[in-house]
This record gives C-alpha cells, sequence and structure tokens, in this order.
C-alpha cells in the first residue's frame, strides 16, 4: 500500500475508534472523484464545533506527531492542525465548525482505494465547494478533472448554494463567476 493510503488509513482508525464525526477531503478525494495527482500528504475534516477543539487536539497530539512546536496554538487560531502519520506523511487536520462542514461529513461515503484501504471521503460536490473556496491554481485543475469526470452527475444547485455563502464570507464573489464560466466551458465541450 502507498504510504498516502497508509497514513489515511492511520488517521481513519483514529477517528473512527473514538467515534468522531470526519472525513477525508483534499487529493484523496480527488483520487475518488476527479483527475489523479501526486500528493503528498493527507487532508481530512474533524467535526469538533466551536469551543471543543482542545480536546481533540490533545488526543491527536497524544498518538501523532505534530509538525510545529505550537501546534495547539497554531491549530486554534488556523482550524488547522498539522501532524505526522507513524510512516512520515503529513496530515492536515481541518477543525470544522460551520454548517457546511456539518453536511460534508454527514454526506461523505466509504470507497475502496485498495484492499484494505475503505476510506471515508467527501462527495464531489462537497469537495467542489472546498477547493473553489480555497480557490487555488492547483484546486482549479482538481476542480476541472471533477467536473470532467463527473460530467452530468454533479448536483450543482447544491453546490452553489453552499459556495454562494462562503463566498461572501471571505469577500470573494469572484469565485462564484469563475466556477459558473469553467462549468459552461465544460459542459459544452
Amino acid at each position: 500500500m502507498i504510504p498516502q493510503l497508509q497514513a489515511a488509513v492511520e488517521i481513519q482508525t483514529f477517528c473512527k475508534e473514538r467515534g468522531w464525526p470526519f472525513c477525508l477531503i483534499g487529493a484523496m478525494a480527488v483520487l475518488r472523484w476527479g483527475e489523479p495527482r501526486v500528493t503528498q500528504d493527507v487532508d481530512a475534516t474533524l467535526l469538533t464545533d466551536f469551543g471543543n477543539e482542545e480536546s481533540y487536539i490533545q488526543d491527536l497530539i497524544r498518538c501523532f506527531q505534530s509538525r510545529i512546536p505550537d501546534a495547539m496554538e497554531f491549530a486554534l487560531k488556523n482550524r488547522v492542525l498539522l501532524l505526522r502519520s507513524s510512516n512520515g506523511i503529513d496530515i492536515d487536520i481541518s477543525l470544522g465548525a460551520l454548517p457546511f462542514e456539518q453536511k460534508l461529513i454527514q454526506r461523505s461515503t466509504p470507497f475502496s482505494f485498495a484492499q484494505d484501504a475503505n476510506l471515508i471521503t467527501c462527495s464531489a460536490e462537497d469537495l467542489i465547494v472546498l477547493k473553489a473556496f480555497a480557490s487555488r491554481s492547483k484546486d482549479w485543475m482538481d476542480i476541472e478533472g471533477i467536473i470532467i469526470r463527473q460530467l452530468g452527475q454533479l448536483d450543482w444547485k447544491y453546490i452553489f448554494d453552499n459556495l454562494t455563502p462562503l463566498s461572501e464570507l471571505k469577500n470573494s464573489p469572484e469565485i462564484i463567476h469563475q466556477l459558473s464560466k469553467l462549468r459552461v466551458k465544460l459542459e459544452k465541450s
């Protein structure tokens, strides 16, 4: 099994043993829904709500190596905990609390990546929302791959209903315009 899958299984097992609501996002979900690409890390969203983060962070830091000295402080400030798996793969845990993140986890489903790697990932629609919100060039390439691979199967109303308030919160209405334009372009070809 490739190291990234081993790391994903490790963090998933840890969360499931504790009954924590979570799902894998990022490149693992892209492997499922879009065009596969090389990844060096594993990304997950863990539903902690607001105010309960410290107990989750403490448990995670006890079992996984922190990548930075002030991991707790950084995670509380940035809502991302930076860890390393037992095999040396970086793991980024987003501390979820928003209604969208609750839906993202509720809508997540398992997918068999390999014989011993049945991993819970977010839906294609939720992945597009996350990627568009992040809005980096590699995210737009991932979105393009997802649209192409899932052509005719995406719930665009759900995507725009969830992305619009997030882009407004970020004060970035251009995200909606860019996604709309990309959708039209790819659905015409």
